[in-house]
């Protein structure tokens, strides 16, 4: 008499973010196109949810959402359900992928409110990260994240205009808090009308683009 298992296939998944104001022009949104169209490419049966950020922005955080997230569902008031089920939709997104791609520019050296607003929305203790005896301790960890930035200028980190950028410092700060060591950045830079490097960075991050959505 044989018997037979059953085995569980992994289906990869990605999440999106594109945070951008801009729609056509806007490169991030382009190059994060170009990433998805290479990843669903290479990952034929996976699943892929894409956030816009830019044109429909996640709420602030609010006095109802500390009430949703930090006292007894039971006893939340009406506002409090509602705040807490946005930011549950998606806490659910995020942990349910095993990649996450942004695509953001940077804006007065730093992310753009709408990315920071979503950032806040997931930040959830006992879903995202939990305190443990030395400390908070991430609950994400497995995952993978890339984030493609564009800017009209260099804002690379080994570049003389580094020391301007606390996009790059932040986002991998608050990536590992909630147990996420795999960053990678893609820098599309220096794309100012006119500027000599603009053609060239926008080609390298498109070939890195498509590298990083093929990769196993």
């Amino acid at each position: 008499m044989s018997t037979s298992k059953s085995t569980t296939v992994s289906v990869p998944s990605l999440l999106l973010l594109d945070a951008s104001p801009r729609g056509e022009r806007s490169h991030s949104r382009k190059l994060a196109q170009e990433y998805l169209a290479n990843w669903q490419a290479a990952h034929p049966t996976g699943n892929s949810v894409t956030r816009d950020l830019g044109h429909e922005p996640p709420p602030f955080v609010n006095e109802a959402w500390v009430e949703g997230a930090f006292t007894p569902a039971e006893g939340h008031s009406t506002a409090a359900r509602a705040a807490i089920r946005v930011s549950d939709r998606y806490v659910d997104e995020l942990i349910a992928a095993d990649e996450v791609v942004i695509a953001t520019p940077i804006y007065n050296l730093t992310i753009p409110a709408v990315l920071k607003a979503w950032i806040d929305q997931i930040s959830r203790y006992g879903r995202t990260f939990t305190r443990g005896e030395n400390g908070f301790v991430g609950l994400l960890g497995g995952k993978r994240v890339r984030i493609i930035v564009s800017s009209g200028s260099d804002f690379r980190p080994a570049s003389p205009g580094g020391a301007y950028n606390f996009l790059d410092g932040y986002l991998r700060a608050f990536f590992g808090f909630v147990g996420i060591t795999d960053v990678t950045f893609v820098y599309a830079h220096s794309l100012n009308d006119g500027n000599p490097l603009r053609e060239t960075s926008l080609a390298e991050a498109s070939a890195t683009v498509q590298s990083l959505a093929t990769a196993a």
